[in-house]
């Protein structure tokens, strides 16, 4: 039974691809122009989420700085989920709710980008992420799901929603990842070329 179960899981996971692969291609490329557009005019991206999607926002940023699957020059990233100082005085000292806020008030330029990942939508710290990020004139790109929840209704029209059509959180994040390396390999293919 337990075997049933998870193969189960595989076929789930493949069907939620194939159906985010229907809608999401075009909103993934538009995203990734938008990342193209901030890196190679100086910009850098900030990336940001809760749990999973905090893991989410660090491997992005790992995969920018480092390297994806080939060799080229670091990509200006940080993931605003990694430092624990920061995280524990701002939670401390202003509340949970201004954990990323706070950062990117600090970090973030005209021209940078905000990489917003809730599968919720609805994650109150990075909306207020998404507010600051406004302000200080940065695009937005917002993974989301279960409908873009109050995210997708706050997004302006030169940001970008990539809202994943399930319901499942853990489904939510397969497809969340896979974005993920979806924007590094475009990255990589408009900055090198083909393989």
């Amino acid at each position: 039974m337990l075997e049933q179960r998870i193969q189960q899981q595989f076929f789930d996971s493949a069907d939620a691809k194939y159906a985010a692969a229907e809608v999401l291609t075009r909103p993934v490329c538009d995203a990734a122009q938008i990342l193209l557009n901030c890196i190679t005019s100086g910009g850098k991206v900030l990336a940001c989420g809760n749990g999973g999607s905090a893991g989410d926002a660090q491997h992005f940023a790992a995969e920018l700085v480092g390297r994806f699957e080939r060799e080229r020059p670091g990509l200006p990233a940080i993931s605003l989920a990694t430092d624990t100082s920061i995280l524990t005085a701002v939670g401390n000292d202003y509340g949970y709710q201004q954990v990323f806020s706070k950062q990117v008030q600090a970090l973030g330029q005209p021209g940078d980008v905000l990489l917003a990942i809730s599968t919720s939508g609805n994650s109150g710290n990075v909306i207020a992420a998404i507010e600051a990020a406004h302000e200080k004139d940065m695009a937005v790109i917002a993974l989301t799901g279960k409908g873009g929840g109050r995210i997708g209704a706050m997004l302006s029209d030169r940001d970008m929603h990539i809202c994943v059509p399930h319901e499942r959180t853990a489904r939510i994040q397969e497809v969340h990842l896979l974005v993920i390396h979806c924007l590094c390999d475009a990255i990589d293919v408009s900055l090198l070329g083909e393989d």
